[in-house]
């Protein structure tokens, strides 16, 4: 019984000292609107999105070598596309193209990305640049998945197109050649922007402001690069 007693009035001491610690300490109190956000206070004391700490600008990719394994790394894919063919992204060489990952039966994180390409067809409309999306649940999001999918964000099939094919080929595909893991029905919220050689030129949080908007000024850099 003693026990008890000493240890209801030890974890009413810890409450009594956590609520001066946010009432007087530095403690920053964040809104009931703010919860499930990550927060960074600044030197000059506020507190903002930690989103909004990234830099806005692509991430770029290091060269880099394949350790541990004889199989050479994927350079190029080959994937069905929802038109049912099979096509190369040797295909795309000479424009630069913009590459994400995605699954039909996704209700929201996959619905906001594709509306982001759809920004970006409007944008980029007849202009030398592709949008490619690959499925990350390939067995589910076959041709005719994806071609009614496509449909429904009225995608250009010559611009923006959707690919599907084997899991495990296009988990490879996805960190051999973007640097972008991937599993089934599982992606992060990235673009790849990948130049008219077919090198990936930068990675984009499509989700974070200051990214999206470089990822836009990039892609019309690389337009304007490209011979007339």
């Amino acid at each position: 019984m003693k026990r008890f007693v000493i240890t209801i009035l030890a974890t009413s001491l810890l409450g009594v000292g956590l609520w001066l610690v946010v009432q007087y300490g530095g403690a920053k109190r964040l809104g009931s609107d703010q919860a499930g956000v990550a927060y960074v206070e600044r030197a000059d004391g506020t507190v903002v999105p930690a989103s909004e700490t990234r830099p806005a600008e692509r991430t770029q990719i290091p060269e880099r070598q394949p350790k541990g394994s004889d199989q050479p790394w994927l350079s190029d894919f080959e994937l069905t596309e929802r038109s049912g063919k099979l096509i190369s992204s040797e295909a795309f060489r000479g424009q630069p193209y913009v590459v994400g990952f995605f699954f039909a039966t996704c209700p929201s994180v996959c619905v906001r990305q594709n509306e982001k390409f759809q920004i970006l067809q409007e944008k980029f409309r007849g202009q030398p640049i592709r949008l490619v999306e690959i499925s990350c649940d390939p067995e589910v999001d076959r041709p005719e998945v994806l071609a009614e999918y496509a449909a429904r964000f009225k995608a250009d099939p010559e611009q923006w197109l959707f690919f599907t094919g084997a899991m495990e080929y296009i988990q490879r595909v996805g960190s051999e050649m973007y640097t972008i893991g991937v599993s089934r029905r599982g992606h992060p919220e990235k673009f790849a922007l990948v130049d008219s050689q077919g090198k990936v030129y930068g990675l984009y949080t499509w989700s974070d402001a200051g990214q999206w908007q470089a990822l836009q000024r990039d892609m019309a850099k690389l337009i304007s690069e490209m011979p007339q």
